[in-house]
């Protein structure tokens, strides 16, 4: 089965109804902007066929050595800008859902002692676990999605303005797979003790975490074998993460550490920080300010 058939059947399959208000590439739409780009070309009067063909195939040529070199006025406007907003609103609607699905998880006080009373009366457990699956099975296949699209769009046009346009994703911070609430979800699994066989132990076991290594690493196997590891270890104190964080751009760091490079006191936290703060390893400024704090992961390094 082709992906766009794939992707087109998973956008109707059981996530249908649970995350029927998410974003979502429109593959099949772009593709379509693609296959239009290729087939365009000025209008011949040649009548005989050869000629015709002939003069395709010099258009064709043509029109890809102008792609190539700059970009393509046939498609580049709304190909890169739809594709732009669209990963933007995927990357924020799934931020939003994990963080209140990780929420419920570790409550504290009178809230936890509100989601235990429920408990005994719903199994919020397994809902939990069901909607992370999904969750996880939503930001894999259109981060493939947006992959696969922009292979198409380089092999149309004979450009890297495809992968180009990756970095572009990093640089924005739009890059699904490297969005720190991944790395959240896996810690999530890995923390969670209320799954007793089944598919849902067995999808758990697709995560894994080796603390005890020179190099503390977590690895998640995501749906269509997609493997992906995360280093634990913070750049500045060279030691595994402690009450970590992750900043804008996506790298992590001990709290404290994190404080110490921002120049703000822990009690002040890294809202705190000046827009000009940068990054100890990418030298990016203004990331301290949308930090995240990886609750889960945290617990997961304590437990361990």
């Amino acid at each position: 089965m082709k992906f766009g058939e794939k992707f087109m059947e998973y956008l109707h399959g059981e996530q249908e109804g649970c995350l029927d208000k998410c974003a979502h590439v429109e593959y099949k739409r772009l593709k379509k902007v693609l296959k239009k780009c290729r087939s365009q070309g000025p209008p011949s009067t040649s009548c005989n066929d050869e000629q015709q063909q002939e003069r395709d195939s010099e258009q064709n040529h043509s029109l890809s050595q102008f792609c190539h070199r700059h970009s393509c006025p046939l498609c580049d406007q709304m190909f890169f800008s739809e594709l732009t907003r669209e990963a933007s609103d995927i990357a924020g609607c799934f931020s939003s859902r994990v963080r209140h699905l990780l929420h419920l998880h570790v409550a504290r006080g009178m809230q936890r002692y509100k989601l235990r009373l429920r408990q005994c009366f719903i199994n919020d457990q397994q809902i939990m676990v069901e909607e992370g699956r999904m969750l996880i099975e939503y930001v894999t296949m259109n981060a493939i999605a947006i992959r696969k699209i922009l292979k198409k769009y380089d092999k149309v046009h004979c450009s890297i303005n495809g992968k180009n346009f990756k970095s572009k994703m990093r640089s924005e911070h739009i890059e699904l797979l490297q969005s720190p609430w991944l790395i959240e979800l896996g810690a999530f699994y890995l923390n969670f003790d209320g799954i007793d066989g089944g598919e849902f132990s067995e999808f758990c076991s697709r995560f894994s975490c080796d603390l005890s290594a020179t190099e503390p690493v977590m690895t998640l196997m995501l749906p269509n074998y997609t493997k992906l590891e995360y280093g634990l270890t913070c750049a500045i104190c060279l030691e595994m993460v402690f009450n970590p964080c992750a900043l804008s751009c996506g790298h992590l760091f001990c709290k404290l550490c994190a404080c110490l490079a921002a120049s703000v006191l822990v009690v002040e936290g890294l809202k705190a920080a000046s827009s000009n703060a940068k990054c100890p390893v990418c030298r990016e400024a203004g990331v301290y300010t949308n930090a995240v704090h990886m609750l889960e992961l945290d617990l997961l390094v304590r437990r361990r």
